[in-house]
């Protein structure tokens, strides 16, 4: 490659120049890293200082009274407070059965692109550093160790080989992760936690023709249904829910607003005794109207009404009109819809139903989801025809990619803020930058590029996620799109145009007044972009993970933010009693996006793997810290995000081996050498695409199915299953692998059932034990090997039985079963709330639960509740585990 123009071009610009070819890289890098290195720093003395004094935002997991058992950590199972040994020492896995397999899987994520990017290290910079760096082609600043300071020639087999190392072992590492999860899998679905809940033997059936819609002619073509529940269309059922629910709602805030108003008024009045204030009133308390909440019907225009008198007039009126529809709903009165629910009698009679074809034409009983839970499901789409979720389906992907393209201007313009300083040698009219000082111009060129684009691509998954609910018929399943649509946006727009227009800039000029010169300049200064991306790794690497351990959200609701907002007793119950999740349809794509651009740039800027690596480790550590004691699971996809998140990791490779195809088909016009590993790429390539499709073909079905094999030998936990409520009498007893063991004495160390041909190998131990178990995945992580090693004891225990009533209305429509919120007031001194409390009973009837219970106005008419008695507040409702 001819390097001759770029380096007379750079003479020509004197001193500027130096600082332009080298402002781009080191003065960027430190001038990103210092800045963020300082606020991080803070950030953790922050989060040290305060993680011991704020229990419910740093360890709500270890004391939480609210939580379920396979959700507690072990000091809150053994009751201590303090950081303990035990738990310094938890390995990932105890994850798994007392949180879930999502993530656990988020963990076992970073950990892998940490494994990825240091292996990566390892073998591309003793390589490629010192081939870069003697390549001759007059770079400067970081840029010398990159692709760009090589001139063609037989420099090039180095770049080749080193791919077909790095990148072989991806594939390699992918493929291991791959059979893992698949693996894994069967071991936790198949674990008795999992085969005893009534979810993971359900299926849902969409597109139901209307003669199949009996449950005696789907009990005829399905065998082993045990219970079969029919979705009718609840009409103006779920409106009129909604609306009840919402005058509950307000009746609650109003009511609780004007006791306040009402105490803050008698204490400025100085009565502090409650006859004081009920003497000119005879036995009522009167409260003054301009001390009573009132609202508008309609925002601005419309009529203002009391919020109090209002609320229990509607609930007054909604109440019986609700357990009317409600009645009229479960007798069958209403149309049918044409989805339903159909409960197996095992596992392995729900896979079957699964994966086979429910009727003879196609779209019709298409077996959608299984082992969802009623919770996840979004009632208003399992009813919607087939032709139109594929046309809402279209539309919205379509939307999504002309997102793609209206997004490439702004995000184009942030790629060009991270060369701007190339540009004012060439564009007369930017040449004012120059004068601005390098620090600074460091900071325009390194930190506000990477600030710009977080807010910029903030919104993009909420777009994507408001389009998935419109049609997808869980909540799962809109992560799941989510992320399918996420990924490649922040591909095009994060990655390639950002890349493309960073390259381009530095540059443009030379291209503009000698265009034959575009392949030689772009594929060397191409590489640069990769400066950009160093900052990002940083970014997300330190500022992420402070952020992430500091949970500001969190924190704030606690400091600031529930001061104003949480003014009722419900509020302040459900801020402290819910753990917040982790939303997987917009987190997987952002860092895998990072892993993809780390394998892009691998071999043509191996500096960025050093920073990737650190930026991993350090994002698994802040997570690792807040799965085990802060976050919980608001949406589990059972792992199938993890395996999408692998499969789109390969799109890195591709990109990968692409670039080096384009660089060293470019370098064959300076030299024919170039030739060799331009055959040699072009031949990795093709077996990129073989080991991908085989890999595919091999694995998909294994990953959203249960194997026969295992099936064959379910585990049966008959109690849980609940023979017992229909009088069959089980001596106490359950099966495990065809032996008897006694009801709620579990085995000591449960295992996986497995064909009989398979033995368990002994635990490998030691280092020579960890390579084993990393190279022979199939042998030492099998799903037999992974129940007896990682998941037993958590996951061995099943459910507690299911009442009659939780089996029978656990898929019944929500807006069938949905009784009035209970009304909770805080109780005051001067007894307003009961006042208000007999006052609603009276005007509203019966229906309505209404207490003061549990919960009060202080000395500074602020409300409190009784945090030690979560299970004993009047809202406080059992989680059944479906």
């Amino acid at each position: 490659m001819d390097t001759s123009y770029l380096v007379r071009r750079q003479q020509q610009t004197g001193a500027g120049s130096h600082r332009n070819s080298q402002g781009s890289s080191l003065s960027a890098l430190f001038s990103t890293l210092i800045p963020i290195f300082i606020i991080s720093s803070i950030v953790l003395i922050i989060f040290l200082v305060l993680q011991k004094k704020l229990h419910r935002v740093y360890r709500p997991r270890t004391y939480l009274g609210s939580l379920h058992k396979d959700e507690q950590s072990p000091q809150q199972s053994s009751g201590a407070l303090g950081w303990t040994k035990e738990l310094r020492q938890l390995a990932d896995e105890f994850v798994l059965g007392h949180s879930s397999i999502d993530n656990y899987l988020w963990l076992r994520f970073f950990k892998m692109l940490t494994i990825m990017c240091f292996a990566g290290c390892c073998i591309t910079w003793v390589i490629l550093f010192p081939v870069n760096a003697t390549g001759g082609a007059g770079q400067s600043g970081l840029d010398v160790l990159s692709f760009s300071n090589t001139n063609p020639g037989a420099r090039y087999f180095a770049h080749a080989i080193t791919a077909w190392l790095f990148l072989g072992f991806v594939m390699f590492l992918i493929t291991r992760e791959t059979m893992y999860y698949v693996q894994l899998r069967q071991a936790y679905f198949l674990s008795p936690f999992m085969t005893s809940r009534i979810s993971s033997k359900t299926v849902l059936f969409v597109d139901v023709p209307e003669s199949y819609r009996n449950e005696a002619y789907l009990r005829h073509i399905f065998p082993d249904v045990r219970t079969v529940w029919l979705v009718n269309d609840p009409e103006d059922l779920e409106d009129l829910v909604e609306e009840r629910d919402n005058a509950a709602t307000k009746l609650e805030q109003g009511e609780v607003k004007m006791i306040q108003s009402h105490l803050k008024a008698e204490a400025k009045a100085g009565k502090s005794d409650p006859a004081e204030s009920r003497s000119s009133h005879g036995s009522i308390i009167h409260v003054d109207d301009k001390h009573r909440p009132s609202h508008k019907l309609k925002p601005l225009i419309g009529k203002k009404v009391d919020t109090v008198n209002w609320s229990r007039s509607e609930l007054h009126r909604l109440i019986p009109q609700v357990a009317k529809d409600q009645s009229n709903y479960l007798a069958g009165q209403t149309k049918s819809s044409s989805a339903c629910f159909i409960q197996f009698s095992s596992v392995r009679a729900a896979q079957v139903a699964f994966q086979q074809v429910g009727h003879q034409h196609p779209f019709h009983m298409t077996p959608k989801e299984v082992n969802m839970t009623p919770d996840d499901v979004i009632w208003k789409n399992i009813g919607k025809p087939w032709w139109l979720v594929g046309l809402m389906n279209w539309a919205a992907t379509g939307f999504v990619y002309f997102l793609c393209i209206f997004w490439t201007i702004p995000v184009a313009f942030v790629g060009l803020l991270t060369n701007v300083n190339y540009l004012t040698r060439e564009v007369p009219f930017l040449s004012f930058l120059d004068a601005i000082p390098s620090q600074i111009m460091g900071i325009i060129t390194g930190l506000l590029p990477v600030i710009l684009l977080a807010v910029l691509m903030a919104l993009v998954p909420i777009i994507c996620g408001l389009l998935a609910k419109m049609f997808e018929p869980t909540q799962a399943a809109v992560q799941m799109k989510t992320q399918s649509w996420y990924f490649p946006f922040q591909v095009i727009q994060v990655f390639l145009i950002t890349t493309f227009s960073s390259g381009a800039a530095s540059v443009g000029a030379q291209i503009a007044q000698d265009p034959t010169q575009a392949p030689t300049l772009l594929a060397q200064n191409l590489p640069k972009a990769s400066n950009f991306y160093i900052a990002y790794f940083i970014l997300f690497g330190l500022m992420t993970a402070a952020l992430q351990l500091l949970n500001v959200m969190p924190l704030l609701f606690v400091l600031v933010l529930g001061k104003f907002i949480d003014k009722t007793p419900r509020k302040m119950y459900n801020r402290y009693t819910q753990l917040g999740g982790l939303g997987w349809g917009s987190l997987y794509p952002k860092f895998t996006n990072l892993g993809v651009i780390a394998l892009s740039y691998s071999c043509i800027a191996p500096l960025i793997l050093g920073f990737a690596t650190v930026g991993f480790g350090l994002l698994y550590l802040a997570y690792r810290y807040n799965i085990f004691f802060t976050l919980g699971t608001q949406v589990s996809t059972g792992g199938r995000s993890y395996m999408r998140a692998l499969q789109q990791l390969t799109v890195g490779i591709y990109l990968s081996e692409i670039c080096l195809i384009g660089l060293f088909a470019i370098g064959t016009s300076s030299a024919s050498i170039c030739v060799g590993p331009l055959i040699l790429m072009i031949i990795f390539l093709l077996g990129t695409i073989m080991w991908h499709y085989q890999m595919h073909s091999a694995l998909h079905k294994l990953s959203v199915t249960l194997p026969a094999d295992l099936l064959a030998e379910e585990y049966q936990d008959l109690h849980a299953e609940g023979h017992t409520e229909k009088g069959r009498h089980t001596n106490g007893s359950t099966h495990v692998n065809g032996s008897t063991h006694v009801s709620g004495a579990m085995p000591d160390s449960y295992q996986i059932p497995q064909p009989q041909s398979a033995s368990t190998p002994e635990k490998p131990t030691g280092i020579m034990g960890r390579i084993k178990t990393f190279f022979a995945p199939t042998k030492f992580s099998s799903a037999a090997a992974l129940s007896k090693f990682t998941l037993s004891p958590h996951l061995a225990e099943p459910v507690r039985p299911y009442t009659q009533q939780e089996r029978r209305d656990a898929y019944v429509h929500p807006a069938a079963m949905a009784e009035c919120p209970t009304i909770w007031l805080a109780r005051d001194k001067f007894g307003l709330s009961r006042q208000e409390i007999e006052h609603s009973r009276r005007e509203v009837g019966e229906g309505l639960e209404i207490t003061d219970e549990g919960a009060w106005f202080d000395e500074k008419n602020k409300v409190q509740w009784d945090e030690g008695n979560v299970r004993g507040m009047p809202i406080w409702e059992e989680r059944v585990v479906y």
